[in-house]
């Protein structure tokens, strides 16, 4: 039986980076395995889930979600068990779940706000990782790993909107450059130029690259590179402030 599977690759650096950046940060524990596998069990069963709200294919899509969700939950019992109150951080997403339930509805899934809202929920992910390993939310655990997660993947997201759907669209350009520069400026300010290395090689790429005729490969391999780099610098980061 040939797996169901997402077609947007790069939320697979969604679901790792925030998640094992929360594990730097709240100190690794053994659930952090069942509760990684479960993580991503739940996101390959909210691909099907949300077709469903397409209202075509009804049986296949329900049969993968249950498919999926099943051993989801199943994993996810771990984390619970050991931290009951890790449950709220499900109840945070459930919000923004709705919000992609809407924009795929109306098949508009590839929407600006559809984008912003699962990056707030694949962000949370490195909060509830965090949090199984300390029990606690800090102003720390705030900003690494959720605020670092979210400003890089929402820089993603300009980014890639320029080189594909919206690379004759000059004002986005702007914006894209523009945040850019502004998320490495902000972070030396504020006196984190570690963090603000990190982003470096976004800016370049997002200033760079614009104009050149990249494959859809070609970007998404570029995009891996950068995501690892960011992973590894902001990873030291967190292990410099503990």
């Amino acid at each position: 039986m040939k797996l169901f599977l997402p077609k947007q690759h790069g939320a697979w650096a969604m679901l790792i980076i925030p998640f094992w950046l929360g594990v730097i940060n709240g100190g690794f524990v053994w659930q952090d395995i069942p509760f990684f596998i479960g993580w991503i069990s739940l996101y390959l069963a909210t691909y099907p889930m949300l077709l469903l709200f397409k209202r075509k294919k009804i049986k296949f899509y329900t049969r993968w979600t249950i498919i999926y969700i099943i051993p989801a939950l199943l994993l996810l019992l771990f984390p619970i068990y050991t931290r009951p109150s890790i449950i709220l951080f499900g109840l945070f997403m459930l919000p923004f779940f709705a919000i992609n339930a809407y924009y795929t509805s109306i098949n508009k899934d590839r929407a600006f706000m559809n984008d912003i809202s699962a990056i707030f929920v694949f962000s949370a992910a490195g909060l509830a990782s965090s949090y199984l390993g300390n029990g606690t939310v800090s102003l720390e655990s705030l900003i690494f790993p959720f605020l670092t997660s979210l400003l890089f993947f929402m820089g993603c997201t300009f980014y890639v909107k320029t080189m594909i759907r919206e690379k004759k669209n000059n004002r986005f350009k702007w914006i894209s450059w523009t945040y850019h520069f502004l998320l490495v400026a902000v972070w030396f300010m504020c006196g984190f130029w570690i963090v603000a290395i990190a982003y470096i090689p976004s800016l370049f790429r997002a200033y760079f690259f614009y104009g050149k005729k990249l494959s859809p490969m070609q970007i998404g391999v570029y995009e891996i590179i950068n995501a690892a780099i960011i992973f590894i610098i902001l990873g030291i980061q967190i292990v410099l402030l503990h």
